[in-house]
């Protein structure tokens, strides 16, 4: 199977819908270690697609050349520097499709910015420096940011995965061999860690070659696409439509000029997070416990109608209930006006699962707090838009970067990940994460500093 045909297949398999939608934006990060080439890959990305205006290109530009990574690095800090602090996002489109790209941080001191743009990204591109290595050794070893930036793309559950093995244009006849030894390793760790790799690709973010561009017939015997062309082949995230309805207010809107659309009774705004919002569930309210029945569906225009998981809407009931930010509304049953199942829909239909509210939680854990992570501190921690306090039962196990040995301990430090078990104050509506980035998700918080201290993955 080559390259290309690799892509689609990987494409078809990834995606839930039947149909891929090669024609919607595709949101992805590049992370890896720190002067990987991540923010001048980007800066690539853009100037060969010509999505950078004459000024834009005038300000990053010293002695008549473009300095790449200055179309990311934006803060003064970041220059001053020459490393990426905070993820920033940069907007381009080709004939075939649009991106939205987030540069995320190399550094360990980081990592909290990293899990943040790839908690919601489609596909994530990991650099591989390839000077940083010993590519003349067929058994190399990997850089330990790159293995756990690969690591917490896979268990936040990013949909595709690329690895770039960039500056191969800086070691001239050797590019070959380096590129075969760096691939080898990278396949080898990849099975390992049980992460499914779309492709590995080549490339010179410096110079261009593979980037937009195909390279030279042959370039370190590689001849698959670019990387932008297996950019385009690449599938969005699929919602989570097969779960319950679920659905974290953001926001409550009182009675208003809008009341002749919300038949004067308040609209509970925010984004549907599993299932469907359609009129006549019975839903229930976490965590008060009281059931109403979707009277009306409203979209971002305030025209009726539904919303699936992923989409933002308003949601009337049909009576005045105690409902506030934070709160859930949950499907009780199907909407009463739905049509009945026929016995071809049972068997693609998964069965029916109960979003009961959970105290005691078993999760893997991606710390970033200084302070480490022990058992018997309190949290608060977020899900959706609810903060509950959240108590450290036990710490399981610890994740060993380099061997992925799974490691008894009592402590998780600074940039690691390990396996807890949390007790909450109060119920939430958790499912397993992977069956749900949203329900399966929480964010813990230190009550003192109030710094984000880590991201919580509920098992």
């Amino acid at each position: 199977m080559n390259t290309a045909t690799s892509i689609a297949a990987h494409a078809t398999t990834t995606s839930a819908t039947t149909q891929f939608d090669q024609k919607s934006a595709l949101k992805f990060i590049t992370c890896g270690s720190v002067d990987d080439g991540k923010s001048t890959l980007i800066g690539r990305l853009l100037l060969d697609s010509k999505s950078v205006l004459q000024d834009q290109l005038a300000n990053v530009s010293k002695s008549g050349e473009a300095d790449l990574a200055l179309f990311t690095d934006g803060l003064s800090a970041e220059r001053e520097q020459g490393i990426t602090i905070d993820v920033a996002w940069r907007y381009f489109n080709t004939a075939d499709r649009k991106f939205i790209i987030g540069d995320a941080p190399g550094h360990e001191q980081y990592t909290r910015n990293m899990v943040t743009a790839a908690s919601n990204a489609d596909a994530a591109v990991v650099l591989i420096d390839a000077t940083k290595l010993d590519w003349a050794n067929p058994a190399l070893s990997l850089l330990p940011q790159t293995r756990r930036h690969s690591l917490l793309c896979h268990l936040l559950r990013v949909p595709s995965i690329v690895f770039a093995v960039n500056k191969l244009d800086a070691l001239d006849d050797n590019a070959t061999t380096a590129f075969a030894h760096i691939r080898s390793a990278l396949e080898t760790f990849a099975q390992e860690a049980g992460i499914e790799v779309a492709v590995t690709v080549p490339i010179s973010a410096l110079k261009g070659h593979n980037v937009v561009e195909s390279a030279e017939e042959g370039w370190c015997g590689y001849t698959g696409p670019s990387l932008l062309d297996i950019l385009a082949l690449l599938p969005v995230t699929p919602a989570d439509t097969v779960l319950p309805f679920a659905f974290p207010v953001q926001w409550v809107e009182k009675f208003s000029a809008s009341a002749d659309t919300s038949q004067g009774r308040r609209i509970f705004w925010g984004r549907v997070a599993a299932g469907a919002a359609q009129v006549g569930q019975t839903i229930k309210v976490l965590p008060s416990g009281q059931t109403a029945t979707v009277a009306q569906v409203l979209g971002t225009t305030r025209k009726p109608g539904t919303a699936q998981a992923g989409h933002s809407a308003g949601v009337v009931l049909d009576r005045e209930v105690d409902v506030s930010r934070g709160d859930w509304l949950l499907a009780l049953d199907a909407p009463a006006n739905s049509a009945a199942p026929s016995d071809d829909d049972f068997a693609d239909t998964p069965a029916p699962i109960s979003l009961t509210p959970s105290r005691e939680l078993s999760a893997t854990v991606a710390w970033m707090d200084d302070e480490p992570l022990v058992a018997g501190r309190v949290y608060w921690a977020l899900h959706g838009h609810r903060w509950v306090k959240a108590r450290v039962k036990r710490v399981v196990h610890r994740l060993e970067i380099n061997t992925l040995a799974e490691e008894d301990a009592d402590s998780l430090p600074a940039n690691s990940i390990g396996h807890v078990e949390l007790v909450l104050q109060e119920g939430i509506a958790a499912r397993p994460f992977s069956e749900s980035r949203v329900l399966g998700a929480l964010v813990l918080v230190d009550t003192a500093s109030h710094r984000t201290a880590g991201a919580v993955l509920i098992n």
